[in-house]
């Protein structure tokens, strides 16, 4: 349920204003203050979304009120409202923060279109908000092991860099991870990630997919199209699997590196692109430069920084960790309950031989609350493992 704050001296204005709130927004609490001495007390025990505060008032004027809150209270929008003021103290009062500014008398309509205006904008603000918690928690880096913290310290130094990142590991062990974990540490944090799989993409439509394509530039091309290169413009592109990319499309991409832009397939003008790569691959690039398909100087454009991930083998002192987190994830998601493993379980899971990495330790833990006894047993594991 929203909450409005209404901070007005006037008894007769501060009446009105509550009748036509609680009148118009049958749902919503109304809340209201006769000072901003009180208005502050009330802010500090209610989650306020909007304050529609008024300028003149003793004791405290709306100014010094607006600046107080959004100390203790900084995600309340404010509505100043102002008989005696001037476009001077409306630009001073946007200036520390508030939403909007209304003169007196308020004209009706345009008080109600800014009360709904700025409550479907704070709506939203807690909406991506809530996004963001959800993808990281997505990507969350479990484990305390060593190769964990060294990989955890190497991100927190490399992220804020404009540094290209050379990911290497098997499958499974969490390469995407590390990628997102990069940009969410970024600068570019609030600009797009964008994923490409160039194992996952024809060779022949690669080139389309990372800079787009003009209308008629093949067969099916029948409109233009924007590459991921240009809508990861000003954020992060990460080219998962690179090592399978195809030696014609590793060429653009270095010349994209090297001159920071590109051109679309079938047209000859050059768009900016402001991109930071990251690159992963469960492939030696060093081998499969000997061999003739990788090229050098593209490894050296994309490997500025290394990381490596370790394997589940290489960490098992995080099995059981990640066993907690996999077992609350997979509960939340598959609405089951959330079960607990008993150690004999968990010790057997530490000396399994993970090929699969943490991907397949993640499918056996949801085998086993799926399949598993109320308490999952050393015998659940040796049922249904599977290993």
């Amino acid at each position: 349920m929203s909450k409005i704050l209404i901070i007005e001296d006037e008894a007769a204005i501060r009446r009105v204003l509550n009748n036509i709130l609680s009148e118009e927004f049958p749902t919503y609490q109304i809340f209201d203050a006769e000072d901003g001495i009180k208005g502050l007390e009330l802010l500090q025990k209610e989650k306020i979304d909007l304050v529609l505060c008024d300028i003149k008032m003793p004791k405290m004027d709306g100014i010094e009120v607006l600046e107080k809150a959004k100390k203790f209270s900084p995600d309340s929008h404010f509505v100043m409202i102002s008989g005696h003021g001037d476009l001077e103290t409306a630009v001073q009062t946007m200036r520390l923060g508030a939403f909007d500014y209304i003169a007196k008398p308020p004209d009706l309509n345009r008080l109600l279109q800014t009360v709904r205006i700025a409550l479907d904008q704070k709506k939203l603000v807690q909406e991506n908000k809530r996004l963001k918690k959800k993808v990281s928690r997505k990507y969350t880096m479990i484990g305390e092991s060593e190769p964990i913290q060294k990989i955890k310290q190497m991100i927190d130094k490399v992220a804020p860099t404009e540094a290209r990142v050379l990911i290497t590991g098997a499958n499974g062990t969490g390469k995407e991870l590390v990628a997102h974990w990069i940009h969410e540490k970024s600068n570019r944090c609030k600009a797009p990630m964008i994923e490409v799989n160039c194992a996952a993409i024809p060779a022949e439509l690669i080139e389309s997919e990372l800079f787009g394509h003009v209308k008629g530039a093949f067969t099916s091309a029948n409109t233009n199209r924007e590459g991921k290169f240009e809508a990861a413009d000003g954020g992060t592109l990460f080219l998962d699997e690179i090592g399978d990319m195809s030696l014609s499309a590793q060429s653009k991409v270095l010349r994209a590196l090297q001159e920071n832009q590109i051109q679309r397939v079938g047209s000859d003008k050059n768009i900016k692109v402001d991109v930071r790569v990251l690159a992963a691959t469960n492939k030696n690039l060093i081998k499969e430069i000997e061999e003739g398909r990788f090229r050098e100087d593209l490894y050296h454009r994309l490997a500025v920084i290394l990381i490596e991930v370790p394997s589940l083998n290489n960490r098992r002192e995080d099995i059981p960790l990640l066993i907690k987190y996999f077992t609350k994830q997979i509960s939340e998601q598959q609405g089951i309950v959330e079960k607990k493993f008993s150690s004999e379980a968990i010790d057997k899971l530490k000396k399994y031989d993970w090929t699969g990495n943490i991907r397949e330790l993640r499918n056996v833990v949801e085998r086993l609350l799926i399949l598993g006894e109320e308490r999952i047993s050393l015998n659940d594991v040796q049922q249904f493992a599977n290993k």
